[in-house]
Order: C-alpha cells, then structure tokens, then sequence
C-alpha cells in the first residue's frame, strides 16, 4: 500500500510550516505568561531589597527538604515528558502512554507535596488568609505577612499552571489511547512539552528565589 502523507491545513502550505506556526504560537503564549511570573518575581525582588533581613528570616521558615523534593518529581517529569515526545515521534503508542501517565503522576505527586507544605504553613499561622490569624514570632510582622503574601501569590499561581498543565496532558492520555492521527499527535506533544517545561522552569526560580536565596 502506498504510504499517505498528511495534509496541511488549507491555510499552510505544508507540513512543516504548519508545524512551526503551532511552536511559535505556544511560544508567543509562554512568553505572555512570563510576563505575569516576571511581574510577581520583579515586585518580590524589591521588597527584598527593601527588607533583606526580614524577607531572609521569613524564608528559614519555609521548608527546604519539601522544595527539594518537588524539585526532583518536577525534574523526572520533565525527563518523562521528553521520553513521551520521542515515543510518539517512534510511533509507539504503548510507551508514549507510559511515559504520559508517569508524567501526570509526577506532577501530581508535586502538588500533594506542596499541599502538604501549605498545611504546616497553616499549622504555623503563616498563612496571611482573610479570617486566619498571622502569627510572626519575630520583629517586623507586618513586612513577613508581605513575604508569605507574595510567597503564596506565586507558588499559587504556579500550582494553578500545575493544574490546567496536569488537565492538558489528560486530554493527551485520551487522543493518545484513540491514536487516529500520529502526525498530529506529534505536534500536540510537541505543544504539551514546551508548556510542561515553562512549569519546570518556573519552579526552578521560584526555588532559588524563595528557598535558596533566602535565609
């Protein structure tokens, strides 16, 4: 049987320029979206400024150990999420499920492990919620209220992205599982990759920034 080669949308004239109108597309989004991180990131680093003793002291109470371990889930599911970029590209549908479902599970495994840290943060009363009580056993309150405000303000943004990422890659399981059309199953993994790695980097500067810069 003769081999039938994919057509391009009727808007592109090939394949390939097809391809790279969806990768930059992706990457015009990500970088809007690097401008809302680069926002956060940009204020924390001023207040910093302002307050480097306070913010240092604010950010020995956060927990080291659980960052570090987050660091590592979201780092293998990035590794996990390349394998399933390469798996679908190879044609195998049995690993490119594999290495998608390893990568969720990675990610939700990240998410129970900074719920769990929200929780000791609240066991603390360093949760500066409406109708919680913020209780700083040091000087300077007010100024640690701002940096667990801002601290929550960005890991929560990050879990959000967390969570539309760990959806995105469930609608990837189920066209995955149907696997009618591998060629633009490629391209939509390419496109999962890409928004999976900007979490992972954003994690990295939120761990440098909040738990190794600090104290």
């Amino acid at each position: 049987m003769p081999i039938v080669k994919p057509a391009p949308a009727e808007q592109f004239d090939d394949m390939g320029q097809q391809r790279r109108a969806v990768l930059m597309g992706m990457w015009v989004f990500l970088v809007t979206e690097l401008l809302l991180f680069g926002g956060g990131f940009a204020m924390f680093a001023m207040y910093r400024v302002q307050h480097p003793q306070v913010f240092a002291e604010a950010a020995g109470h956060l927990s080291l150990p659980l960052a570090t371990a987050n660091t590592v889930l979201l780092l293998t599911s990035g590794l996990t999420m390349a394998l399933a970029e390469q798996a679908v590209e190879a044609g195998s549908r049995r690993l490119t499920l594999v290495f998608y479902l390893a990568t969720m599970a990675l990610g939700l495994g990240f998410l129970g492990v900074k719920g769990y840290e929200w929780y000791q943060e609240w066991q603390a009363q360093l949760m500066p919620l409406p109708g919680l009580v913020f209780a700083w056993p040091g000087n300077e309150s007010q100024q640690a209220e701002l940096f667990f405000n801002l601290y929550f303000i960005l890991t929560g943004l990050h879990a959000l992205h967390m969570v539309i990422g760990l959806g995105l890659l469930g609608v990837m399981v189920v066209l995955v599982q149907r696997w009618r059309d591998p060629h633009r199953l490629t391209r939509q993994t390419q496109v999962s990759g890409l928004y999976w790695a900007f979490v992972d980097v954003i994690w990295l500067f939120l761990f440098t920034t909040l738990y190794l810069l600090g104290p």
